[in-house]
């Protein structure tokens, strides 16, 4: 089996948390640490500062992981890649995006329980992808993202939003 050649995604997106996270973060880690070390005399008093700034920038690098592809398949046509799951452009039958003020509706009462949702509450905006395919039960998709006007562009569809 030949190995396939890399080609350059057409969009690529990391869904970082919020930078303010970071200092509340640090923030509530050294008052814990305080806490904890609060009369503990020895090394007692700095291991709680050495132990839980690493957890909390783990936590949120972990938080952090998720990424968002848009990449040519093997046959050049456009397919968004989220983590493990896979939509080629071909199955989308229409795209729009979900912006922010919309965002409670979509995944509240209005959600789909087929639906793939790739949701991250701290991303405001969303893509909506209605699926067009026989074989997947699947009906659309909702995938949190900061630009979704790009991804669309990215897969090469024409954003129903617009068309409308």
């Amino acid at each position: 089996m030949e190995p396939q050649p890399q080609t350059k995604p057409l969009y690529t997106e990391r869904l970082w948390v919020p930078l303010w996270w970071w200092p509340a973060a640090l923030v509530v880690t050294g008052l814990l640490a305080a806490e904890i070390h609060m009369g503990a005399p020895g090394v007692r008093a700095w291991l709680p500062y050495v132990l839980l700034f690493p957890v909390a920038v783990w936590v949120l690098l972990w938080f952090s992981r998720h990424r968002l592809y848009v990449t040519p398949d093997s046959d050049g046509v456009p397919e968004l890649r989220t983590d493990r799951a896979h939509l080629p452009a071909t199955f989308v039958k229409r795209a729009a995006p979900v912006p922010t003020s919309a965002k409670s509706a979509a995944l509240g009462r209005q959600l789909d329980p087929a639906a793939f949702v790739q949701h991250r509450a701290w991303i405001g905006p969303m893509v909506l992808l209605v699926l067009d395919d026989p074989e997947d039960p699947t009906p659309y998709w909702l995938v949190s993202t900061r630009r979704p006007e790009r991804v669309i562009a990215a897969l090469g569809l024409e954003n129903a939003a617009e068309s409308a």
